[in-house]
């Protein structure tokens, strides 16, 4: 008694034009098909506590302790200034390998290209003094140098270039948020 009721409804031209003669076809053939699935035990794997060590690893750091915020990102100044005491330690954004030094009286003055991989470089630029050389690979633990005010400077700062395949990126994009205290 179903049967003839079921054909009538999926032979109807209306319910083939929605839906389509072989989706019609496949529901009806699919309702027959006995269900063959076995059940699949999940496995259980307990950790006793003490067992793993968790150590959170800092991939991307800001590369001064203690700086204010003098000059932002922009279409002319395509970094961030950061003001730090005279001789602060500076250190990488992220790992990498130091890919260029320059010391000059103009313009960048003292600086040091870190190349991140992947067509990302970092430029710290203004340094009194560089501590590292070309060539060298650097972790985020690594002092590269010490802030100062070479090449064009108004005062002791850090200079702070990212590029990404050669292209300046805000470096707060890049850099996490600030922890405020609690």
């Amino acid at each position: 008694m179903l049967k003839p009721f079921l054909r009538r409804i999926f032979e109807h031209p209306g319910f083939k034009k929605a839906l389509g003669g072989n989706l019609a076809l496949l529901i009806v053939l699919g309702s027959f098909v006995p269900n063959t699935t076995t059940p699949v035990e999940a496995e259980l794997t307990v950790v006793q506590e003490g067992n793993t060590p968790i150590a959170t690893q800092k991939t991307v750091r800001y590369p001064l302790e203690g700086y204010v915020v003098t000059q932002g990102f922009s279409l002319f100044h395509p970094a961030v200034d950061l003001a730090a005491p005279f001789g602060s330690p500076i250190y990488p954004v992220k790992d990498g390998v130091v890919a260029d030094i320059s010391y000059s009286r103009f313009a960048y003055g003292n600086a040091v290209i870190i190349d991140h991989g992947n067509q990302v470089t970092s430029l710290y630029a203004h340094l009194a003094k560089i501590e590292v050389e070309k060539g060298q690979k650097v972790t985020t633990l690594t002092e590269i140098g010490k802030s100062g005010s070479t090449g064009h400077s108004t005062g002791p700062h850090l200079h702070l270039e990212i590029r990404n395949h050669g292209v300046p990126v805000n470096p707060f994009a890049v850099l996490p948020s600030p922890v405020s205290p609690i």
